[in-house]
This record gives C-alpha cells, sequence and structure tokens, in this order.
C-alpha cells in the first residue's frame, strides 16, 4: 500500500474542475452557433455517368446567360425584361421543371444569381449548373 506523506509546502496541482466547465461552455456556444440546416442555393450538379444537356437539346430547358440581364432559352435570344416571361410560359408547358443554366466564360456568378432567382420566380423547381459556354 502506498502511503501519502503530507508536505510542509504548497502543492502545485492544477484543479482540473474549471477547465472542465470552460470546455463545456465552449462546446454548448459552438453547439448553438452552428446552424442545423445549410443556408444557400440549392442546385444539381451534373453527373458523370449522364450526358450533359446541350442548347441543342430541345428536351431540356437550358437557359443560356448573358452579362447584360439578357437570356437564350434553347439558344433563342431575349432580353432581360421579356426571358422571365418566355421560362414561365415554356415552363406552364411541361411536366418537368427542371432548368439548367450556364454563362459566357469569364461572367460573374451574380448574373447567373440573379437569373436562377428569375426561374425559380417563373416556376422551376429544380436548378441544374452547366459548364461555361466559350
Amino acid at each position: 500500500m502506498a502511503m501519502h506523506i503530507p508536505s510542509k509546502g504548497p502543492s502545485a496541482q492544477i484543479n482540473m474542475t474549471p477547465l472542465i466547465d470552460v470546455l463545456l461552455v465552449l462546446l454548448i456556444l459552438f453547439m448553438v452557433i452552428t446552424p442545423l440546416k445549410p443556408v444557400g442555393l440549392e442546385a444539381r450538379v451534373l453527373q458523370d455517368s449522364k450526358e450533359p444537356a446541350s442548347p441543342a437539346d430541345h428536351r431540356a430547358l437550358v437557359v443560356t446567360v448573358r452579362d447584360d440581364g439578357g437570356a437564350a432559352i434553347n439558344n433563342e435570344w431575349f432580353d432581360a425584361a421579356e426571358w422571365p416571361g418566355r421560362l414561365r410560359t415554356a415552363l406552364a408547358r411541361r411536366s418537368d421543371r427542371t432548368v439548367f443554366f450556364t454563362a459566357t466564360a469569364g461572367m460573374e456568378f451574380q448574373w447567373v444569381a440573379k437569373a436562377i432567382d428569375e426561374a425559380r420566380t417563373a416556376g422551376a423547381r429544380n436548378v441544374g449548373l452547366m459548364p461555361a459556354v466559350r
């Protein structure tokens, strides 16, 4: 049996209780701060096994976005005020409300994001992103 003989000087032991309390408080803070549901743009990404939809394929709605606000729906160009209405009528005739978006190379994503918002307003349920057009 080991016997502990008390020493006459101060003890240099760390009290672990306050450290554990601090760690638990930090854990709770990080759990509360972390969002439960991711917030952002819901989009479908084309899989490698499938052929990507092309603008010439009229089975899929492909919107090519320009940086002036205009867009092409399956290679038919419209100005910024006209294309959301045309997309709305095209979506009304379809049971599948998936729209694929592409843009010209080097264009800022803000124009594509605005176009996706317009398509959601027009009635698109699913959004797919395609590589940029050269």
